[in-house]
């Protein structure tokens, strides 16, 4: 057991049969990363984000594996309005951002994510999902307002999404295919959304 992950189990964060979590894909059925309480969640998210600003992940490092369909859940829009996560993914192939306004990853994959959105906007659903983490939907909708994207945004309140999607924390990506099939997951600013979407879409 790594030291990090050993923290994690000390602090009652990850399960006994989920310590490698963190270094490779599971095939677990999503409740091992989270517990289902709201302060398990936001302690893990925050220890995990820590944790990850000194050590780098590759796509499939974390998350879900290649092949997984996520379960459904109803998240909510900026307003509070439920909105179930299947109706936005729609059946065209999706990307999904975990983030926050506070998470500097997720402003550097900005760039990446608007070039991605111009180039596959009409054949991609786009959607980031905002986790419940040290801020709120107005605080959501004062940082769009001030830096606008091209797709929509939701609230995760209850951790329903980053449970069914495992995530591990901010700036993680997951891109589906047309199945709902898990294409692509990966952690931070220097994922190559681009060749990830190009294999997503080869089949459309």
């Amino acid at each position: 057991m790594g030291l990090f992950s050993g923290t994690l189990v000390a602090l009652g964060l990850l399960d006994d049969v989920d310590q490698a979590r963190l270094g490779r894909r599971n095939t677990g059925n999503g409740r091992v990363l989270l517990h289902s309480d709201g302060e398990g969640a936001v302690k893990l998210l925050v220890l995990v984000a820590c944790f990850l600003v000194s050590v780098p992940l590759r796509a499939q490092d974390v998350g879900l594996p290649i092949g997984a369909k996520p379960r459904a859940v109803t998240v909510a829009d900026l307003d509070g309005k439920p909105v179930p996560l299947a109706q936005l993914i729609g059946n065209k192939p999706a990307l999904i951002e975990f983030w926050a306004t506070w998470c500097p990853r997720c402003q550097a994959l900005e760039p990446r994510l608007k070039a991605a959105y111009e180039r596959y906007g009409k054949r991609v659903n786009f959607i980031a999902v905002a986790v419940a983490v040290n801020e709120t939907p107005a605080s959501v909708r004062h940082h769009l307002a001030e830096r606008p994207m091209p797709f929509p945004f939701v609230w995760d309140s209850g951790g329903n999404a980053v449970r069914a999607f495992q995530a591990p924390t901010t700036s993680y990506i997951v891109i589906l295919d047309r199945a709902g099939k898990v294409a692509y997951t990966g952690v931070g600013e220097d994922q190559d959304i681009d060749q990830a979407l190009s294999h997503a879409t080869a089949t459309d």
